[in-house]
């Protein structure tokens, strides 16, 4: 009984955060994969980045949201694929998280990026797909500082499975008869300003409000998407040559609901692997690790400890992220550009 209750409390809890402000799903590892947020990321390193991630949020909770997306993002351009001042010679070179990198490091050539992702995020009854491209431009402004700019454009569906919802009246007007699976257009943008040791970001989605109707009465029809602002940024602090703690923070706006924020920082060594802790304002604490396995695969894991009023019958959030390196000619086993 006690499942039930629960379960339609959360059903209850999504539905009104739908009718206030849809909002898209939200990630322990977006330091692992800022594309996520930021159309501007699309081939900022000089390779093919892809990803696959997968996070069940609130484990042990019926209902509880579940998100999994792919990504993928790659440069263009002769100029930066071939000559690239920050590239890595074949047999790897300089760790990037290293002081001689920072100061070797040359701004990369003016380039184009191409992406794309798929991600799926059910809470209860509510599913939501979001399948969108996206082009981005690099553009040195010194000698060791770039600025980008980055557009995303496709469609989200989604879709209410009334099969899950258990009501007294079989044809209750708020959902009965009603558009019950919506395509919608979305459109972000985005800004990514980098150099060897910082990063700052800022991106703008659901730029397009949509209406959302689960009904053919008018007055239940109350839903919408608002836009989404993220502001993120991050810097290297060199302990030593080859171990960098790497802070870095993640602000988000979706109006009517309060500013929240993350703060993030790991430590990385050498090339090779890394850790680190993460803490969401009034929500959770999360612990990070991440291995980079070769210049082909790496992979990071994340768990939220849930402090919430939901931590009495949550047992945390877990978080996986598997990324590939596509023709990686430098043979690179970490990122150049993102850290």
């Amino acid at each position: 009984m006690m499942k039930k209750l629960l379960y339609l409390l959360l059903i209850f809890l999504a539905c009104s955060q739908l009718a206030s402000a849809q909002q898209k799903p939200q990630y322990t590892q977006y330091v692992f994969n800022n594309y996520l947020l930021n159309p501007a990321v699309a081939g900022i390193e000089n390779y093919t980045d892809v990803k696959a991630g997968y996070r069940s949020q609130w484990t042990g909770l019926q209902g509880a949201p579940v998100t999994s997306y792919l990504t993928v993002n790659a440069p263009l351009g002769q100029n930066f694929l071939q000559g690239d001042a920050t590239a890595f010679p074949a047999s790897g070179g300089i760790n990037p998280s290293s002081r001689l990198y920072t100061q070797n490091y040359m701004a990369a050539e003016p380039h184009h990026g191409i992406g794309f992702m798929v991600v799926s995020d059910q809470a209860g009854p509510i599913n939501q797909t979001n399948i969108a491209a996206s082009y981005a431009y690099h553009l040195g402004l010194s000698g060791n500082l770039n600025l980008a700019v980055g557009v995303s454009a496709g469609v989200n569906h989604i879709s209410l499975n009334t099969s899950l919802i258990t009501l007294e009246n079989p044809l209750d007007p708020a959902i009965s008869n009603g558009n019950n699976s919506q395509w919608k257009p979305d459109v972000s943008v985005g800004g990514w300003l980098y150099s060897s040791n910082y990063y700052i970001g800022a991106s703008v989605q659901q730029l397009i409000p949509q209406n959302l109707y689960f009904s053919t009465n008018n007055s239940y029809n109350q839903s919408k998407t608002v836009p989404q602002y993220f502001l993120t940024g991050g810097v290297k602090v060199f302990l030593t040559d080859e171990i960098t703690l790497l802070p870095s923070f993640l602000i988000k706006v979706i109006e009517p609901t309060p500013i929240t924020y993350d703060l993030n920082a790991k430590f990385s060594f050498s090339d090779k692997f890394w850790f680190g802790g993460s803490y969401r304002h009034n929500d959770s604490f999360g612990v990070l690790a991440g291995v980079n396995v070769s210049s082909f695969i790496n992979i990071g894991y994340s768990y939220d400890i849930t402090t919430s009023a939901l931590n009495t019958v949550s047992n945390g959030t877990h978080e996986i992220v598997i990324g590939l390196l596509l023709n990686n000619r430098y043979k690179v086993t970490c990122p150049q550009h993102l850290f």
